[in-house]
């Protein structure tokens, strides 16, 4: 985004339009440093903008945080929901929903801090509202592939396990070790074939 001040970017944007810009710039700065290590200072400079328009748009850095991990968990379930659409207008009637939702959620790695500003969340659930806040959008994830996607409990956990493990990936930034550690090669290999690409880092 532009450096340029507040009210021009106020005159070329809705307000629908700087709060995504901010959440956007938000959720690559809270996966890399953390909800503690991140500041809304250096969210407001990364995003081109004063810290006090941050503030007044989100009222406070926990306010701007479970804004984004809300926004993070709504775009994983629209493209989970979408994939699931469309798996089932052209997949086999007796095929695997995880066939769609594996894809989908690799994809998502194309989003900045989508998979580590979640992990973040989950990091915080002794906080009262962080904490509330992911274990609500968990279980509401669980939900999906229970009720929606029609997936078996086992399955469920199993997908959720892979998913633990990309998000992990990311949050290492994994790849910057896959040319000089043979191991770390590996494991990026057999966790996401060519997707590896797609994960911070590469």
């Amino acid at each position: 985004m532009s450096s340029a001040p507040v009210d021009q970017l106020d005159r070329r944007m809705t307000a629908v339009e700087r709060r995504e810009a901010i959440l956007d710039t938000a959720s690559a700065v809270f996966g890399e440093r953390g909800y503690f290590g991140a500041t809304t200072d250096q969210i407001a400079r990364a995003a081109g903008i004063s810290q006090p328009y941050v503030v007044r748009m989100f009222g406070s850095k926990e306010a701007l945080f479970l804004a984004v991990i809300e926004r993070a968990k709504a775009s994983l379930l629209q493209s989970f929901r979408a994939a699931l659409a469309d798996w089932r207008a052209e997949g086999p009637a007796d095929g695997d929903p995880c066939d769609a939702l594996g894809p989908a959620y690799l994809e998502l790695l194309r989003e900045r801090g989508v998979h580590t500003s979640l992990m973040q969340s989950f990091m915080q659930g002794s906080d009262p509202a962080i904490g509330r806040a992911a274990r609500d959008g968990f279980l509401e994830i669980w939900a999906f592939l229970r009720d929606e996607a029609g997936i078996s409990p086992e399955a469920a956990r199993g997908f959720l396990a892979d998913g633990m493990l990309i998000n992990v990936l990311a949050g290492l930034e994994m790849p910057r070790d896959a040319a000089s550690r043979p191991a770390a090669a590996e494991l990026l290999a057999a966790t996401l074939g060519d997707k590896a690409a797609l994960l911070p880092g590469a």
